[in-house]
């Protein structure tokens, strides 16, 4: 890798860097291709005060930015939703999928009755497709996350009463 091409990729950095703090973003991902074979997969987080999940950026396109667009799920319960009671929490850090593929139908709605170990979403982390199971049978009272949204590890995905 020459230097100046070394330069390049610490200013683009630099600039995600900025807009993730004018945009209030948690995360941006960027994977691009370059027509000489090469790439880069950048990805720059940085920890929000707030405890409410946040979706990712929308893809950069490599002709001209995609517009940034964050959107918080806002909880209307006083307190952190990770306290409520039937609250399911994520095993681990990754991005959520509320269905098997991109045009299926999700996994749970609100007000489904659901069994014990049924898939409520999946999870993926190093890529790989973690299904994660209900801790218990009951009602999904509320979906805590967007498709598509990071979690960390202990973030409150669903409630299931």
């Amino acid at each position: 890798m020459s230097n100046k091409t070394q330069d390049a990729d610490v200013e683009f950095i630099k600039a995600l860097s900025e807009m993730l703090c004018d945009n209030d973003l948690a995360e941006i991902r960027v994977k691009r291709k370059f027509q000489d074979d090469g790439q880069i997969d950048v990805r720059v987080t940085r920890k929000m005060a707030s405890a409410a999940p946040v979706a990712m950026a929308a893809p950069y396109a490599a002709a001209a930015p995609a517009p940034i667009a964050a959107a918080a799920t806002a909880t209307t319960d006083a307190g952190d939703p990770a306290e409520l009671p039937g609250a399911v929490t994520s095993p681990m850090v990754g991005t959520v999928y509320l269905a098997a593929e991109p045009d299926a139908p999700a996994f749970i709605s609100v007000g489904d009755s659901i069994k014990e170990g049924q898939t409520i979403l999946i999870i993926e982390a190093m890529k790989t497709m973690n299904q994660i199971p209900a801790p218990k049978a009951g009602t999904v009272k509320r979906i805590l996350v967007d498709d598509g949204a990071a979690v960390e590890f202990g973030s409150p995905l669903v409630v299931i009463e």
